[in-house]
């Protein structure tokens, strides 16, 4: 109520926050998952997920054909999770259901000793 008194009220987000653990589950359990990372090329080459597709934040909407369809399942990725949620949320705009953040990004991905490559 007091939130909603001076207009915080809670707004359900349109993507859904994955641990690195949990994203990593649906990488590897579906196929059709695909991970977009929405750093810059020079973070990209230092270290990356396995599979993901190097999308800078800046071209998210010029790049939508490369995405699949607005049913397709994205996991979106940055350094530290705060790009990635501006991302997730452009592309909920855009239409796109199926959207998962990772939570702390990289450095969290990193933090919790999963597989990366170069």
């Amino acid at each position: 109520m007091f939130n909603n008194f001076f207009g915080g009220a809670t707004r359900e987000l349109p993507y859904t926050d994955l641990t690195p653990q949990q994203a990593d589950q649906k990488r590897k359990s579906s196929p059709q998952v695909r991970v977009i990372d929405v750093r810059e090329p020079y973070e990209y080459s230092e270290s990356h997920i396995p599979g993901s597709k190097l999308i800078p934040l800046g071209q998210i909407s010029t790049r939508l054909n490369e995405l699949g369809n607005k049913e397709q399942e994205l996991i979106v990725v940055c350094r530290s999770g705060s790009r990635s949620s501006h991302a997730a949320q452009q592309l909920a705009g855009l239409g796109y259901k199926k959207i998962s953040n990772l939570q702390g990004g990289m450095m969290g991905w990193l933090r919790a000793g999963l597989p990366t490559e170069r």
